[in-house]
C-alpha cells in the first residue's frame, strides 16, 4: 500500500504506523532526556502511543519522555484536508521538568480544551506570570527548529512537499510566520490586528484592570497574545489557516518591529 495521507497511516499494521510516526522526534529530544531511538524503555514499555481509527482521516501522536506520565512530550494532532494533504490541527511540545499549570482543566477536572472554550483563570493568571503562553500547561523545550525539521522529513517520506497548521493562538501564528509559513487564510486579519494594536484601539480595554490585558500589548506579542486570549477582538480568534512548503521560506511579517 502507498502510505501518503493519515487515512492509508491508519490502515497499516500498528507497528508500521509507530516506526513511521518515530521520525517525528527531534534527535536532540532523545539525548536530552536520554532515551533510545526506538522509545521503549529499560522495562521493555512504550513511550509512544498513536490513537487512529481504522476508517479515520484523523490520527493522534503522544511521545512521553517517562512511562505513566501525566503529560507527553511531543503531542500532535494530523488529520487530511479533502485533497489529502496533511494538516496540523495541534502540535505540542512540553518540557515535563517544568511546573505544570491546569489551563487545560478545572478544578473539578472539566476539560476546557486549552482555554478555547472555558478557562481555568487562577491557573492561566499563574502561568501568564511565570512566563508562559496562551495554551501551554509547561514550559516548551526551545526545539521548534529541530521539531519543524523532523516534521518536514515526515511529510517528504509521505511524498508531499507542504502541509498545513491551524494556529490555535495569535502567538502561534507569529511563529510560524517566522519559521518560513505563509497564510491560506486569515493574513488580513492578522494585519488588522497589528493596526489595531498599534492605534490604540484597544487602549481602553488594555486599562480595564484584567490581568491579561496590559498597556505593554501594543508593542508586545506576549502581552499581544494573552489579551486576545482573554477576548479583547470581541470575537474568537479563529479563521486563519497557514501552510509550509518544504524548504521554502515566504518570509511573512504580519507584526513588524514588534519584538516578545
Amino acid at each position: 500500500m502507498k502510505i501518503s495521507s493519515i487515512a492509508s497511516l491508519n490502515r497499516i499494521p500498528y507497528q508500521e504506523k509507530r516506526e513511521i510516526f518515530l521520525r517525528l522526534i527531534p534527535h536532540k529530544i532523545l539525548e536530552q532526556f536520554n532515551l533510545n531511538s526506538n522509545l521503549i524503555d529499560e522495562q521493555g514499555r512504550d513511550l509512544i502511543n498513536i490513537s487512529g481509527q481504522t476508517d479515520s482521516q484523523s490520527i493522534e501522536v503522544s511521545i512521553f519522555h517517562k512511562y505513566g506520565f501525566e503529560d507527553p512530550l511531543i503531542y500532535c494532532h494530523l488529520t487530511d484536508t479533502l485533497n489529502l494533504q496533511i494538516h496540523v490541527l495541534l502540535y505540542i511540545m512540553n518540557d515535563p521538568c517544568s511546573p505544570r499549570f491546569d489551563i487545560d482543566r478545572l478544578p473539578n477536572g472539566t476539560k476546557t480544551i486549552f482555554g478555547t472554550e472555558i478557562r481555568n483563570l487562577e491557573a492561566e493568571k499563574a502561568a501568564m506570570e511565570f512566563g508562559l503562553l496562551p495554551g501551554q500547561i509547561h514550559k516548551g523545550l526551545s526545539l521548534l527548529r529541530e521539531a519543524v525539521e523532523a516534521f518536514e522529513d515526515f511529510i517528504k517520506r509521505l511524498g508531499h512537499n507542504i502541509y498545513f497548521v491551524e494556529p490555535l493562538y495569535y502567538h502561534n501564528a507569529i511563529t510560524f510566520e517566522r519559521y518560513g509559513f505563509n497564510y491560506q487564510s486569515g493574513r488580513k486579519r492578522m494585519e488588522q490586528i497589528h493596526s489595531d494594536f498599534l492605534s490604540d484601539k484597544f487602549h481602553a480595554s488594555l486599562l480595564d484592570n484584567s490581568p491579561f490585558r496590559k498597556p505593554e500589548a501594543k508593542n508586545s506579542l506576549f502581552f499581544r497574545s494573552w489579551a486576545i486570549h482573554d477576548g479583547i477582538l470581541g470575537e474568537p480568534y479563529t479563521y486563519v489557516t497557514m501552510y509550509k512548503m518544504i524548504g521554502k521560506n515566504f518570509k511573512i511579517n504580519t507584526a513588524p518591529g514588534i519584538s516578545w
